[in-house]
């Protein structure tokens, strides 16, 4: 089971930083077509997407799982705790992406279709069932919510402040949020509309970190749960 299991993390470490990465050079494509010479406010922008951050995450922990799992070694807890976060994230990626924004172009340039696929909807599941499955995982106490939590809320602040101070190139306006419904200019409730997506975003997020720290306690095929050192 494990040589399996670093295959697939391997390739989907592979498969979600191609999907980045094409994405990635599509958009300089596109920004250079439309006469932006100066890009790095528009890079800025790309790795500001809660998309981009959660693969790049999730590239990160198939990586070093699949070198764990090669080696025979067993999970460190900062791993284990690393591996729960991105699970986190992924999954409400995939949740957020599929409810809300299938279908809303919120690309800065044109859209890879294989690309977004993977991003959205395949790396999510690869992620969530390789928790769920693979041989490796080990018992995290509920202290790690605070963990799982931490770093959506550093994003949601970072995203509101920069929001209104970002100049968006492409729309020629001096406002830029990652997101439609995190523009408060986009409703007439204005910022109570953004606190309601914000605090409901948040409570998917601790509700899935929840229940992936109650995953790693209860046993798993075809071996038990063991306790993190």
């Amino acid at each position: 089971m494990r040589p399996l299991f670093a295959v697939v993390r391997i390739a989907g470490a592979l498969a979600i930083l191609a999907a980045i990465v094409a994405q990635l050079v599509r958009s300089q494509e596109f920004w250079t077509n439309v006469g932006i010479r100066h890009v790095e406010n528009l890079y800025v922008n790309f790795f500001s997407f809660f998309t981009i951050d959660s693969n790049v995450g999730a590239v990160v922990v198939f990586a070093i799982g699949a070198v764990l799992l090669i080696r025979g070694r067993e999970n460190p807890r900062w791993f284990a705790i690393l591996r729960a976060c991105v699970t986190s994230y992924m999954a409400v990626t995939g949740i957020v992406y599929n409810t809300l924004l299938r279908g809303v172009d919120v690309s800065e340039g044109s859209v890879v279709a294989w690309s977004n696929e993977i991003l959205h909807v395949v790396g999510p599941l690869l992620i969530v069932l390789d928790y769920l499955f693979a041989t490796d995982r080990i018992r995290l106490g509920w202290t790690t919510i605070r963990w799982v939590v931490s770093f959506p809320i550093v994003w949601a602040a970072y995203t509101m402040i920069r929001g209104p101070l970002a100049y968006n190139d492409l729309a020629q306006k001096r406002t830029w949020y990652p997101y439609p419904f995190l523009d408060p200019a986009n409703s007439p409730e204005g910022y109570v509309s953004v606190l309601f997506y914000v605090v409901l975003i948040a409570a998917i997020i601790g509700g899935v970190g929840c229940a992936v720290v109650a995953i790693s306690h209860r046993p798993r095929w075809p071996l038990p749960a063991r306790a993190a050192a």
